[in-house]
């Protein structure tokens, strides 16, 4: 759409929506601020009593395509002002058809991977009768007890920037009339993923620097990506609820940033400022939301029981409550839903028979899996071996494999890595067994929400020895052992934080005695976060991270492990060796006693706090060579920009992916700056013996940031060190200056 066009439908919707609430009454004005649960669990009175008063603006928690059009049909006939609600479910990483989780997706450092398949999910939810998922999900994370790391990019901004834009683009495309997008919704606003000691819904502490330099920009690539939607965070943010931070929704958002579009609070929110006590009652709770721009109440209804007498009591205005309500009734205006509303009950079943769906399915998950080690060129498997033992608790798990956060009412359909195997060696003898089963200590609460998910009696003692046991004889039969392990799909997301970062049950000892039977062994590890594998790192020659992979995640394991795709992920996160040694990122400031000098060294003296695997890492089939790097000058004034550029050749004998990373240090200036940044990354795919050039730019976007002594965006005259290659600890280097 042209921009005069665009200006002209802009002004055309203002009209609209300023006619709308000439006549809309004070209550049901506020009735657009409040989201109506529909699923059993929610609190308040019936969805359809809401509806028929005014009272709701949307709807969340329900996924059922006939009762979206049977509440629709009384909002828009029986309410006052027969407004359309909005349906808004959590569609993380697919609606019916599953992608790899979004830790996974940023792991392909494939911008393309999170939009293509965010297009699909919103193809399909849209279909369902969905307008607006809770999600992309941008909490920069760096410690991985945090149980919400699967559902990030990782630990940097850079990255996460990148990954961000393209998921709004997926989920919304450039039209927010298009009847196959979604309105997608920036969460949790802000630091969430900051927790202390990673538990979920702690308190955040974070200085403006590490706000402004760190957390914030994925946020703000997607506000620049025209996101919609804003979810507020549950936690405190330096000691105020993010949902009732001025500061934050005001001042960030819509002054700087110039956000037009609306806030919702994540559940309960803005009445869990009571229990938070940061306010005093529900009154005082709905009166901070609403000063601090907070336009949609999540299911608490403080705004519904206080809003109204706040402005009968002059504590508000009615012009401040229809500040708040402008914004949403755009948005339907934008996407047509007063024209229409309802959705066609059979169009559902015809979008997800779709097998493009599918094939995406099986492609991102290719691209997002890292292989972490290979010794003496294990893999691929040849496809003409006989006997192959499939062992692992997760290895035939289509709730493992989907992962974490299903919409609500998801049947699990994902093909397991144990099909996939057999699918891809139809001529083979391939057995199976689980071993002793893994479980959390202590039961998720998401568990009774999802289908397939009753809670099992624990194995006694002899159970758990029985199945290790028969895991072994299972083993002790096969040519290949190709171990699947890793966590259970409750085992990481919202309320699923962990004190360790080992693999959960006797998993770990049932790796360490399938080995010793002198069988080559495979790892797979079906997981939602870093896991500390520091035994198999050192004792099985090949493992694959293959994350929470989707519906076809089965298939897209064995396509890597047989050689019918070759792996090119690099990994989004560090992964330490220890739980305990956690948040540990590679991008630390330097210390007057760096790492390796002789003073105070090592930092703990139980064991080294150098990762794992650091983060970028990510091996392939085929070896890669870098050289020649070179900037175009070797020096810039501020606000200048140079080039950069690489070679990248290909030194193996198959082709492969590889995906070139631009870091740079600032070596002095008004603040410290870390040893690393991440300033530029291109996967590329290069045939045997092809040598490619790799082009970035570094300018006053990459090398400006926020001081702590300055208090503002600030461009220091400094000399930079620059690296590339393939991970964070690339060792091809360059320097240049910039100058005032």
């Amino acid at each position: 759409m042209s921009k005069a066009k665009d200006s002209e439908k802009q002004k055309q919707v203002a009209v609209k929506v300023e006619a709308l609430l000439k006549k809309m009454s004070l209550e049901e004005k506020v009735g657009q601020l409040n989201q109506v649960g529909g699923a059993a669990f929610s609190p308040g009175p019936a969805a359809e009593d809401q509806i028929r008063k005014g009272g709701a603006g949307s709807v969340l928690w329900l996924n059922d395509t006939k009762k979206f059009n049977e509440l629709q049909k009384i909002a828009m006939e029986e309410s006052p002002s027969g407004i359309p609600l909005l349906f808004a479910l959590d569609v993380i990483h697919g609606y019916r058809t599953i992608f790899p989780v979004p830790l996974a997706m940023a792991a392909s450092w494939d911008p393309n991977v999170p939009e293509k398949t965010q297009t699909i999910a919103a193809k399909e939810a849209r279909a369902a009768g969905l307008h607006w998922t809770f999600g992309p999900m941008l909490d920069i994370c760096r410690d991985p007890r945090w149980g919400r790391i699967v559902e990030g990019a990782g630990e940097d901004p850079y990255l996460g920037s990148a990954m961000a834009a393209a998921q709004v683009r997926g989920f919304q495309g450039d039209d927010l009339s298009d009847s196959e997008r979604v309105l997608a919704c920036a969460k949790h606003f802000a630091g969430y993923g900051y927790s202390d000691g990673g538990r979920d819904y702690d308190p955040v502490y974070l200085s403006e620097a590490q706000l402004r330099n760190i957390v914030l920009p994925p946020f703000k690539a997607a506000a620049d990506a025209g996101v919609a939607t804003f979810m507020s965070a549950y936690m405190d943010l330096n000691d105020v609820p993010a949902t009732g931070n001025r500061w934050l929704l005001r001042q960030v958002l819509r002054e700087e940033w110039g956000f037009d579009g609306f806030l919702v609070s994540d559940a309960f929110a803005v009445g869990n400022m009571v229990i938070q006590h940061h306010a005093k009652d529900k009154r005082e709770a709905a009166l901070r939301g609403l000063k601090a721009g907070m336009n949609m109440d999540m299911s608490s209804y403080t705004y519904t029981e206080n809003a109204a007498q706040l402005v009968a009591d002059g504590a508000l205005t009615e012009a401040e409550i229809d500040e708040l309500v402008r914004p949403i009734l755009t948005i339907k205006f934008k996407m047509g839903l007063f024209e229409k509303p309802y959705v066609d009950e059979t169009l559902l079943e015809k979008v997800i028979a779709l097998p493009e769906h599918r094939t995406a399915s099986r492609w991102a998950a290719q691209r997002s899996m890292v292989l972490l080690r290979n010794e003496g060129g294990l893999l691929p498997l040849s496809k003409d071996i006989k006997k192959v033992s499939v062992i692992g608790p997760v290895a035939d798990s289509m709730q493992a494999t989907e992962g974490s956060w299903m919409v609500f009412g998801h049947t699990p359909a994902a093909v397991t890595v144990l099909e996939g195997i057999r699918a891809k060696l139809p001529n083979a003898e391939v057995t199976y067994a689980s071993g002793p089963e893994i479980r959390r200590d202590i039961p998720s609460w998401f568990e009774s929400l999802m289908a397939g998910q009753e809670r099992k009696p624990e194995q006694t003692p002899a159970e758990s020895e029985s199945a290790f046991q028969s895991a072994l004889e299972v083993a002790k039969a096969a040519d290949q052992v190709i171990m699947v392990l890793g966590e259970t799909d409750v085992m990481a997301g919202e309320a699923a934080s962990r004190a360790s970062l080992d693999l959960p049950g006797r998993q770990e000892e049932l790796l360490k005695a399938v080995s010793a039977l002198g069988k080559p062994v495979v790892l797979v590890l079906l997981n939602g976060r870093p896991l500390s594998i520091n035994w198999a790192a050192e004792n099985v020659p090949a493992i694959l991270e293959a994350w929470e992979p989707g519906t076809e995640g089965g298939n897209a394991v064995a396509d890597i492990l047989f050689g019918d795709a070759n792996p090119g992920g690099k990994l989004p996160v560090t992964f330490p060796r220890k739980g305990s040694h956690a948040p540990l990122y590679y991008a630390r400031n330097m210390t007057h006693s760096p790492e390796g000098s002789p003073m105070y060294n090592p930092r703990y003296w139980d064991g080294l706090p150098v990762p794992l695997y650091p983060f970028g890492f990510g091996l392939s089939y085929t070896t890669f060579e870098f050289s020649n790097l070179k900037v175009s000058a070797e020096k810039i004034k501020v606000g200048a920009s140079l080039t950069v550029t690489v070679d990248v050749t290909n030194t193996g004998k198959v082709a492969g992916d590889e995906v070139a990373q631009l870091y740079i240090h600032q070596q002095y200036g008004t603040d410290t700056r870390p040893i690393r940044e991440l300033k530029g990354f291109e996967r590329i795919t290069l045939q045997p013996g092809e040598k490619k050039t790799v082009t970035f730019s570094l300018g006053a976007n990459e090398l400006t940031y926020w001081s702590s002594n300055a208090g503002k965006w600030i461009q220091d005259p400094a000399s930079f060190d620059l690296w590339a290659g393939s991970d964070s600890q690339a060792s091809l280097h360059a320097e240049f200056e910039v100058t005032s």
